[in-house]
């Protein structure tokens, strides 16, 4: 799915709300269709979603976008184009088949087969998984395949793909492939990076910082002006993570100030978008129980590639000194506390912005996109009741490509 907009621009993302030009998603598919009572909490997923409405939803957000001249790329088209290649196939499949899990004699017949499938065929086999049941038949007597109940998975699926803003973020003209804390979620960075090193649009690309490196998540990253970046540390991102990728992106020239903002090591608040996100050039939508205790450790360079942390200091006033503005305007999740805990819960603070004070939400945050609108924010209302099932909103479910320049 794409619009005649900037098909062609090289990718670029300097803030949080320039004009969204192009951006990644991933159609809920076969992957969600795999989770069970008994797997979905070891696949980072609440509840087992209704995939059908959920891919009504998500078609849905997609439309909204196309609505207002962004293109839209889709993660299953562009891995099917990144597969055409034969280094993308064979680094696929070894990436995808785990010796360790089904011995030597089966993996090496599991890689022999799925290097003769299609890239298509590929592309679903690395993003919805494989179980035993599925193997070739002709691996029938292998010891591994004969105590593993049929249904159990072979190769991992990767429901998580639906936020697609974790595994990778563009920083500038450079995109940072995450590395992922979370077990579940480890593989995707090889999917990711096959598609920037061997999809067309992207193989020209330059990376900031390396996927081996310490835990860094997307969802933890805010660009908040341009040489200015909030990194979340919390449940998914360590401060190994957050200072690794400042080194990274002091070194490159993308950025002037790093902000490491400690939020609470939980469910609740797995990443910094959880928390808050930017909706104007000077204002975020925040979780009001964080906004008076949220602090920052702002991060420069020391002129000879390192790094020089200070603080702790107020996040709101630290990150308003680094964008060189007087303040940045805060926007509360809710008017009380009830509302707004359960409002943070459902991903209210987690807009995307399409440009400056025009965002997308789910629409049942009422109270929420009420308090956006109040402040001069057009509110664009999505139905999130299944897409939401996996804990994230539009902020999470959007990898931006290109942004204008504020």
């Amino acid at each position: 799915m794409t619009t005649d907009v900037q098909v062609q621009a090289q990718p670029r993302v300097d803030s949080e709300v320039g004009t969204l030009r192009s951006v990644l998603l991933h159609r809920p598919g076969a992957e969600l269709k795999r989770l069970t009572p008994r797997n979905n909490d070891k696949l980072l997923f609440d509840g087992i979603p209704w995939v059908d409405r959920a891919q009504e939803e998500h078609d849905a957000f997609a439309e909204v976008l196309t609505g207002r001249g962004v293109e839209v790329m889709l993660l299953s088209d562009v891995l099917g184009k990144a597969l055409e290649d034969s280094r993308a196939r064979t680094t696929g499949v070894l990436t995808a088949v785990d010796e360790r899990r089904l011995g030597y004699e089966l993996a090496d017949s599991l890689r022999s087969h799925l290097s003769s499938v299609d890239a298509r065929t590929l592309a679903h086999v690395l993003t919805a998984g494989m179980t035993f049941e599925e193997l070739p038949v002709a691996e029938g007597a292998s010891l591994v395949r004969r105590m593993h109940s049929p249904h159990d998975f072979a190769i991992d699926p990767l429901p998580n793909l639906l936020f697609s803003r974790d595994s990778s973020v563009w920083i500038g003209d450079r995109v940072a492939i995450a590395s992922l804390a979370m077990p579940a979620r480890v593989r995707e960075t090889s999917v990711l990076d096959l598609v920037y090193a061997y999809h067309p649009r992207f193989r020209l690309s330059g990376r900031a910082y390396g996927a081996h490196s310490a835990p860094v998540e997307g969802g933890d990253v805010l660009l908040l002006a341009p040489g200015v970046l909030a990194i979340g540390v919390g449940e998914r991102t360590t401060p190994a993570g957050a200072e690794s990728l400042a080194r990274s992106a002091f070194n490159d020239g993308l950025a002037h100030t790093v902000l490491a903002v400690p939020i609470a090591q939980d469910r609740a608040t797995m990443h910094l978008d959880t928390v808050c996100t930017m909706v104007d050039r000077d204002a975020v939508v925040m979780y009001p129980a964080v906004r008076d205790t949220l602090v920052a450790y702002p991060m420069q360079s020391d002129g000879s590639g390192g790094v020089v942390a200070s603080g702790p200091v107020p996040f709101l006033a630290a990150a308003a000194e680094a964008m060189g503005i007087e303040r940045l305007r805060v926007i509360d999740t809710g008017l009380d506390s009830v509302t707004a805990e359960r409002e943070q819960w459902d991903d209210g603070n987690n807009t995307l912005a399409l440009a400056p004070g025009v965002v997308v939400a789910y629409e049942r945050n009422v109270e929420t996109n009420a308090r956006l609108e109040d402040a001069g924010i057009e509110v664009l209302r999505i139905s999130g009741s299944e897409l939401g099932s996996g804990r994230g909103g539009p902020r999470c479910m959007s990898c931006p490509i290109n942004r204008d320049s504020l």
